[in-house]
């Protein structure tokens, strides 16, 4: 079933899940939908999420964003760990349905900002066609994973990328969506006009008219990962749809998602005071 409360026009439409990840401390919500959708609120934007999503749990702070949700039994669920040596490995419990164009409310067709967010193959490639007047971001990390019968995640092509980039107008990654392979990187930066790499402490490399950009990251006392490479997506297209300059987004979502380490779940985003004082910084 389709609910639909109380929906108004938006300037910044997500498509994605919103999930539940299975943590030491317990369940929290996740997925790219939910930190992005905070954090364009945050920057000022009428956010509207097209999700599937059972709210098992809830925060207040997604009441500050419209969701459309396909109501379903069981969110998609991320078990997310942390071995030794830092690479976060994944395990998928649940998949929540699929969604498609008719899921999306009639008054959020024409939002300025369409950020096609999958965490797990959940968005069909071919939404990206149904907005011409939109700008088109994109965080294909679902697009990117597969899991075996165990529901462990493991890296596979993007079998549509060359479809899909060249109707973007950019496009966040991080190095370990691709295991940190260069061809793919400098592929997928060749075919959309500006890329974003995440590189966890290392900062970003921003790909654009021809040129590398690498911003650092300041050194940052991490509490908790999950949920900064999603912010840093929302931080840059926002800020390159307003301003147009890739290097000025890539340096203000970078201090965003380094300073959104510094706390856990939805509470990573920024509050105002936090982002009025990083805009100062980078200003």
């Amino acid at each position: 079933m389709l609910t639909f409360p109380g929906i108004t026009p938006v300037d910044y439409l997500i498509i994605g899940h919103i999930s539940q990840d299975i943590t030491p401390e317990g369940p929290k919500i996740g997925g790219t939908a939910a930190f992005s959708g905070v954090t364009a609120h945050a920057f000022g934007q009428r956010v509207g999420v097209v999700t599937a999503w059972a709210e098992e749990i809830k925060d207040e702070l997604l009441d500050q964003i419209q969701i459309a949700n396909l109501t379903c039994e069981s969110s998609t669920t991320f078990e997310n760990y942390y071995p030794a040596e830092g690479r976060r490995q994944q395990r998928i419990h649940h998949l929540a349905p699929q969604l498609a164009f008719y899921h999306i409310p009639e008054s959020w067709r024409s939002a300025q900002i369409v950020h096609l967010a999958p965490i797990a193959g959940e968005v069909p490639s071919d939404l990206i066609r149904y907005f011409p007047n939109a700008q088109i971001y994109l965080t294909p990390q679902g697009w990117m994973r597969e899991c075996d019968q165990e529901g462990n995640v493991t890296y596979r092509p993007w079998m549509e990328a060359s479809y899909m980039l060249p109707q973007a107008n950019a496009a966040v990654i991080s190095e370990e969506d691709v295991g940190s392979d260069l061809d793919t990187i400098y592929n997928m930066a060749a075919s959309v006009p500006v890329l974003a790499v995440t590189k966890s402490n290392f900062g970003a490399d921003i790909y654009a008219e021809g040129k590398t950009i690498h911003i650092p990251a300041p050194a940052t006392p991490e509490v908790d990962p999950t949920g900064a490479g999603d912010i840093f997506a929302a931080a840059f297209f926002t800020q390159l749809a307003y301003h147009g300059d890739p290097q000025k987004a890539g340096e203000m979502a970078v201090i965003v998602a380094s300073d959104s380490i510094t706390r856990s779940g939805l509470h990573s985003v920024p509050n105002p005071d936090t982002l009025y004082q990083i805009l100062r910084k980078v200003q």
